[in-house]
């Protein structure tokens, strides 16, 4: 009997994965590597449960001797420090993202003589079925609140977009894309103070009060699993923001972004245009307490928004207030730009990333949008918010259909922007 290495994620267990096992002790002692979160996440979703869950499950099966923590897809580390005699997976990986980790086994194996066992796929069982089912079970407030601090800990950068309605929320909880075998999806949604406004036609000056944004909230949860951050603008009145974050708190919302601003409202993309004012770094530190204070729960955020750049207060300034908000709790900063070049966001992230005490970065690059997530991500911005595209993208091509059949006097050249209705169909659960 020899050392058998199973790696593994282990997060929805079924037959395929104790087949496994139960083939790897046949043949030896059994230690598993558990991929962690942060492993799993560099390739596709972050997993439902826990590393210290799995961990668990793992350890109360038959067939596993031990369990250790597999860092990174790639398997030398721990093979290395292991030194198995055998390594057995199932044969579903000779192509795809892990056909390079399959080789770089093989390899590091045969230093030692240890040999690669691989055992048929199962068939019948479907990670993506079983996703998909649990993925119309739904989910619960506690665990969609928590979700949003699990992805900051495992991702290098977490992907957020806005989320207008129920439709636009499926489109955020079901869209991804595969590039050079990577899964890329939207890790949650942002509910923007913009768009909810903008999508009734009204003002984005705060016209639109909270009740009404809370049943946007409540179409969302109803369809959707993934996080939620809430656009609160400037909080409102200090006594109104406790009610605030206690309601969304009770919704299963991730977290609240208030901006530093007083006064009437107007969108932080008109800058010095137009007449706004910032509040004082006391006043909006206290608010940052009140709203921490206000919580019932360690997973809900009260995240900070920084309006120095855009009322041209200086990047001083900038840095001063980030430096005091974090003092008074802030769970993450957002600093905010409209120039078209990131450079002075860039620049701020280079002095932020010099703090001794920092809470996570995040950006929102609506102006400067020739920016990628991976230069984001390597300065240090931890959530990167496309805060208005969909609705933005929507308008266009609302606007182009109704000009054209008005043109045309009926609607045959407007099917072009027109999603079949099958599609449509099978987009909503339940419509069938």
């Amino acid at each position: 009997m020899g050392k058998v290495y199973v790696g593994m994620s282990a997060d929805l267990i079924h037959p395929g994965h104790l087949n496994i096992l139960n083939e790897a002790a046949k043949i030896g002692d059994v230690t598993v590597g558990l991929l962690t979160d942060k492993a799993i996440a560099s390739y596709k979703r972050l997993p439902y449960l826990e590393y210290d869950q799995r961990k668990i499950i793992l350890e109360n099966l038959k067939a596993v001797k031990e369990v250790i923590p597999q860092e990174t897809l790639d398997y030398r580390p721990n093979l290395k420090m292991i030194q198995p005699d055998f390594v057995v997976h199932g044969d579903d990986w000779k192509e795809g993202i892990q056909k390079k980790t399959r080789q770089q086994v093989i390899d590091t194996m045969e230093q030692w003589g240890g040999k690669l066992v691989e055992v048929p796929y199962t068939k019948g069982i479907s990670s993506t079925k079983l996703n998909s089912a649990l993925k119309e079970i739904g989910t619960t407030p506690d665990i969609r609140r928590a979700r949003l601090r699990r992805l900051i800990q495992s991702k290098s950068i977490v992907r957020i977009i806005e989320a207008h309605n129920g439709l636009t929320g499926l489109i955020v909880e079901k869209i991804n894309v595969e590039v050079n075998g990577e899964i890329r999806e939207f890790d949650g949604m942002w509910a923007s103070s913009l768009t909810d406004s903008t999508s009734m036609g009204k003002p984005d000056i705060e016209a639109v009060d909270i009740t009404s944004r809370v049943n946007n909230i409540n179409n969302l949860v109803e369809v959707t699993t993934k996080p939620i951050i809430f656009d609160g603008d400037t909080g409102g009145k200090v006594e109104h923001f406790v009610f605030t974050v206690r309601t969304l708190e009770r919704l299963g919302v991730s977290a609240v972004i208030i901006e530093d601003k007083v006064g009437l409202k107007k969108n932080s993309l008109f800058g010095t245009d137009v007449k706004q004012y910032q509040d004082s770094i006391e006043n909006f530190s206290n608010k940052i307490r009140v709203g921490r204070e206000a919580r019932i729960t360690d997973d809900f955020m009260v995240i900070a928004r920084i309006e120095s750049l855009i009322l041209k207060s200086g990047m001083d300034d900038a840095l001063e207030r980030a430096k005091a908000y974090i003092e008074a709790g802030a769970d993450a900063i957002m600093i905010h730009s409209k120039e078209k070049s990131p450079d002075e966001i860039l620049e701020f992230c280079r002095k932020y990333g010099e703090f001794e005490r920092k809470a996570p970065l995040i950006a929102v690059p609506s102006s400067y949008n020739t920016i990628y997530e991976d230069q984001l991500a390597e300065a240090g911005v931890n959530i990167v918010i496309y805060a208005n595209h969909l609705l933005r993208s929507a308008y266009p091509a609302m606007l182009d259909t109704a000009r054209s059949i008005l043109t045309n006097k009926r609607s045959y050249e407007s099917n072009g922007n027109c999603m079949s209705i099958k599609e449509i169909l099978e987009l909503i659960p339940g419509t069938k």
